[in-house]
């Protein structure tokens, strides 16, 4: 049976107003932020393709890249939960906006890049300028989505993750072989065309985005009533029963073991994608367009991973389980990849570990809105966001580390599953936890 997490507001409403509600709001909001998030992370991660020619171009070394696609989380870390305050004063639509001009413009800079020092630079600005943008989102997201449609919400924005692989691998091929046109290498090529699309988002921005729904005129005034009223109620709820301000939240243990659960699965996503097009290229021997296409394999299965899991998720109302078992599962493909290394296996290996790994997000992120609000939400969700970003940091450099000490990409991979496995029990435990449990009370009639 559903678990209820419904507040009394939306038991008022019908049911036909609660579904056409929130269909207008998904047409209008998640497709656009997923366009969104897929221009971030390709310009997040690109780098890892750029390095099928930057690294040789360049004299970068394993440790050298790692390094640097990993010092990016540095500059993400120091000013994600400033960014996200000032998201929550000014409004997601001017500071959303913001962030994707800034990290366009940086983005594009990276073709200049011609020594280590330019790489660790513009690596660590790039952080810099994106601090705040997936917290920024969650955060927006719930003033749009009531808790009990939240996970399928975070599910769709963050198949963004995997989607920008499937679609930037193909299209970072495509651009790897422009090498030399009008006499830019094709890395190049490749950060030049995928920055200047931020930029061009982020006027876009302006003009599309609403802050809130009482604000929404693309909804009907029942409907903006009706929607403004349940988020209304959800905040006060959190509010009134757990009474958690800003530095309370800061400091909050079940805030910190959320922050750990990500930290792990941040560990494993990047130290899969930073290196997935060259491990492909060490186990099968392709061109650069053979494998931007072979690498998108696993994340294509991702998308369609995460958006099951978050659906399921929210159909049962079960959030822990939805988070600990895909993290046991991308333990299980990352120790595979050890054993598995002629090229079908390797890629079955990768893509369990990256189903597993990124499924886990939607539940996740729709845990924090149970007992945060406001300012306390806002400051919690990036302090959650900027302890993961260090996975972002640590994977990447451990896998380049363990590849230069032993020859081999499986080294640093399979240390990426014990903090799976970890990330995992926390999950677990966290089911425990009084902050987390959902307000009693029958649950709606569902149609």
């Amino acid at each position: 049976m559903r678990t209820n997490e419904w507040g009394p507001g939306p038991r008022a409403a019908s049911a036909a107003l609660e579904r056409i509600t929130l269909a207008k709001v998904t047409r209008r909001l998640i497709p656009f932020l997923l366009l969104l998030y897929i221009v971030a992370w390709l310009d997040r991660v690109n780098v890892g393709f750029a390095a099928l020619q930057m690294n040789e171009d360049l004299g970068f070394s394993a440790t050298v890249y790692g390094f640097g696609a990993g010092v990016f989380y540095f500059g993400y870390a120091l000013f994600e939960v400033p960014s996200n305050l000032v998201l929550a004063r000014l409004g997601a639509r001017l500071w959303i906006a913001r962030i994707m001009i800034t990290w366009g413009l940086i983005s594009v800079a990276m073709l200049f890049v011609r020594n280590a020092t330019a790489f660790y630079t513009l690596r660590f600005l790039l952080g810099v300028a994106e601090a705040g943008f997936l917290p920024g989102i969650i955060y927006y997201l719930t003033y749009w989505f009531p808790r009990p449609a939240r996970a399928r919400a975070v599910s769709w924005f963050m198949a963004a993750i995997p989607l920008s692989i499937v679609i930037g691998g193909p299209v970072a091929g495509v651009l790897l072989e422009m090498n030399g046109l009008l006499g830019l290498a094709g890395w190049q090529w490749l950060f030049l065309l995928e920055g200047a699309p931020a930029v061009i988002l982020g006027v876009v921005i302006l003009f599309y985005l609403t802050d809130k729904p009482e604000q929404a005129k693309w909804l009907a005034p029942e409907e903006r009533a009706w929607l403004s009223e349940v988020i209304r109620t959800e905040h006060a709820q959190a509010k009134t029963r757990h009474g958690i301000d800003l530095r309370r939240a800061l400091l909050h243990p079940t805030v910190w073991a959320l922050a750990f659960i990500m930290f792990a699965c941040q560990c494993g996503s990047y130290g899969l994608t930073y290196w997935v097009p060259q491990i492909v290229k060490s186990v099968s021997g392709l061109s650069d367009l053979q494998v931007g296409l072979l690498s998108a394999i696993p994340y294509l299965a991702a998308t369609a991973g995460m958006i099951f899991i978050g659906w399921n998720s929210d159909r049962t109302g079960e959030r822990f389980l939805h988070i600990a078992v895909p993290c046991v599962i991308a333990a299980i493909g990352f120790i595979a990849s050890v054993y598995l290394t002629s090229p079908v296996p390797a890629m079955i290996a990768l893509t369990v570990a990256a189903v597993g790994d990124l499924g886990s997000r939607g539940p996740f992120w729709a845990l924090p809105g149970r007992f945060l609000s406001g300012n306390a939400s806002a400051g919690g969700i990036a302090l959650i966001n900027t302890l993961a970003s260090i996975g972002g940091f640590v994977g990447p450099y451990v896998v380049g580390l363990a590849k230069d000490a032993t020859g081999e990409f499986s080294a640093g991979l399979v240390l990426l599953a014990p903090l799976m496995l970890g990330g995992a029990l926390a999950a677990w435990l966290l089911r425990r936890s009084p902050s987390l449990a959902i307000d009693s009370g029958p649950a709606p009639e569902r149609h």
